[in-house]
């Protein structure tokens, strides 16, 4: 892995007069993430490395990188991205710039990449552009964010939900037992159960189900 690392290394190089972005590319869509990974390779400012979410917090001990992005439909972990992977320090204590790949849509994910620290949010639905403006932004400790995300921004502050009962029902819309919610939370089983009564009450639910199919409505899941 480490020689993989030090040719990928040597194939960016340092272009003269040029300060280079080392950007971790994290997308769990093989052929989307492949085909973005070669386009911004094109550029001489970025070096970049892709990977899947699985493979996110390895790449990033060997890498540090100064730029994440990470698209926030996560396959694994029961379709919450761990996001708190991404936002480590690395050696020298400095962390890297988060940016998240986001649809107005989905104000859930929205309010977790807020929580979790992210600086840039692109939407997916603009043009590829925007996610080399935003990583040269954040980047530079600069905030950047597609107007056409707002919508979702403003569903996302209206959620009634914390960011811990939206990781409980997550597990539960994916049809995770509350034995296997605890266990996946690190929680007792009466905290779940407290947990999915306040999802319930806050929802306006008649009960769990109706809780989920009421937020995967809204966009909260």
């Amino acid at each position: 892995m480490e020689q993989t690392l030090n040719t990928m290394r040597g194939a960016y190089g340092e272009t003269e007069g040029v300060a280079v972005i080392r950007v971790l590319l994290v997308h769990d869509e093989c052929l989307v993430r492949s085909v973005l990974a070669e386009w911004l390779r094109g550029e001489p400012d970025l070096a970049v490395y892709d990977t899947p979410w699985r493979g996110a917090p390895g790449l990033m001990r060997s890498v540090h990188p100064d730029v994440c992005a990470a698209d926030l439909e996560c396959a694994d972990s029961y379709g919450i991205p761990p996001l708190g992977e991404l936002y480590r320090p690395g050696p020298d204590g400095a962390r890297p710039r988060l940016l998240v790949l986001a649809t107005a849509n989905r104000p859930g994910l929205l309010k977790r990449a807020v929580e979790a620290g992210a600086l840039g949010y692109v939407d997916k639905e603009s043009s590829p552009q925007n996610l080399l403006r935003g990583i040269r932004s954040v980047a530079k400790g600069e905030r950047f964010i597609n107007d056409s995300l707002g919508f979702g921004f403003l569903k996302a502050a209206e959620m009634p939900l914390t960011r811990r009962e939206l990781s409980v029902l997550t597990l539960a819309a994916e049809g995770a037992s509350i034995a296997e919610i605890a266990g996946s939370l690190h929680l007792s089983h009466g905290t779940v159960r407290n947990y999915m009564a306040a999802i319930t009450r806050k929802t306006g639910a008649r009960n769990r189900i109706d809780a989920i199919r009421i937020s995967q409505g809204q966009g909260w899941l």
